[in-house]
């Protein structure tokens, strides 16, 4: 950990960033650091007011625009770290690909990656030619919150944005992917070399810009066994989590279903596991390792019932996490459309109440 990033999780022992700093260096904080996955979205007025002018893409690629829609659940909710309003398809744009967001559905690859020909025409461009919009959001994130609460950097992992880039549209089978990485390997490698490169220096420059932390999403990885995920994944995972940490800032490894690949995702080299609600978190943790830290893992349809139910499994949470330093408190995926503020900004303040030390 560079002096620079010690500096900053020693500040005040009571904000938000040194909260979160603290559980990622598996120190003890004041109280159990909070926030949400896809917190910055339709619970918000002034958000949905915000999209009856502009379109998402629109809004990620103004920094005055994504900086404030990443302000909303600081301000209104009390979270202890912000993330930046962005999608985990922007560097891949950079590198020659074009693509668009369809409401409901997701991205959509115009021209899916199919063949070598495909694979060579992708641009690797250098780190200050990517998404330069991030990092500008990324600074004036940094200025508002003064070092009161956490900047959260985020990329795809490289599994999940190949696995993008070859179906060309959100998939739950992945075959066309799954067809390359087989029958295809040298196809497969060569995308996932360029793929590993640009998203490295991603994260890289979001750091060097002001993130304080990262988060890698892997979110379509807990389609592979573990054997397959060590031949055809890690190789490049580790590539990423290895940039991150010569910058000195900590990583968070997000994946869902990954049950049964915990073990060898820890050898990516994240500093916390992010887990999803299919597995208890003291069973995850356990398999994981106490020497890391571990997010999570309410299941974020409790979110759309009443608080007594919430705050049932809220504490359940919080007994499995049994006052280890390392634990963050979110969902174990993205937070539902329809969640209510009053009962997420209640759900903040009950684990902070509830984690007072």
């Amino acid at each position: 950990m560079s002096a620079e990033k010690k500096n900053l999780s020693t500040v005040s022992e009571h904000t938000g960033l040194a909260r979160f700093m603290a559980a990622c260096e598996r120190r003890q904080p004041d109280a159990t650091p909070v926030w949400f996955m896809r917190q910055a979205g339709s619970t918000f007025g002034a958000y949905r007011k915000m999209l009856e002018k502009y379109d998402v893409l629109t809004i990620a690629k103004t920094p005055e625009l994504s900086s404030q829609v990443a302000l909303f659940p600081v301000q209104e909710l009390g979270v202890d770290a912000a993330v930046l309003f962005a999608d985990i398809m922007l560097p891949i744009e950079d590198m020659g690909v074009e693509l668009h967001l369809e409401p409901e559905v997701g991205p959509i690859i115009h021209h899916p990656i199919r063949d070598i020909q495909a694979v060579e025409a992708l641009r690797t461009p250098a780190r200050d030619e990517v998404t330069p919009f991030v990092m500008d959001g990324i600074r004036l994130l940094h200025r508002e919150l003064e070092g009161k609460q956490a900047v959260i950097g985020i990329a795809g992992a490289p599994f999940t944005l190949a696995c993008y880039l070859i179906e060309g549209r959100p998939s739950r089978d992945y075959h066309h992917a799954k067809t390359m990485m087989y029958s295809r390997p040298d196809l497969w490698h060569a995308l996932m070399e360029k793929i590993s490169t640009v998203i490295a220096d991603y994260l890289v420059a979001q750091v060097q810009a002001g993130a304080n932390v990262v988060q890698v999403f892997d979110s379509w990885v807990g389609s592979l066994s573990p054997s397959v995920y060590r031949t055809f994944v890690l190789p490049y995972t580790q590539r990423v989590f290895q940039a991150v940490k010569a910058t000195g800032a900590p990583a968070i490894h997000f994946g869902t279903g990954t049950a049964s690949l915990l073990n060898v995702m820890t050898e990516a080299g994240g500093d916390v596991m992010s887990i999803d609600w299919r597995m208890d978190l003291d069973t995850a943790w356990e398999r994981i390792g106490y020497e890391r830290g571990i997010q999570g893992n309410l299941d974020p349809a409790l979110m759309l019932t009443s608080w007594p139910v919430i705050e049932e499994n809220m504490r359940d949470v919080l007994r499995r996490a049994a006052n280890r330093p390392g634990h963050i408190f979110n969902f174990g995926h993205a937070m539902p459309i329809g969640s209510q503020a009053d009962l997420l900004r209640r759900l903040v303040e009950a684990v902070h109440e509830q984690t007072q030390r």
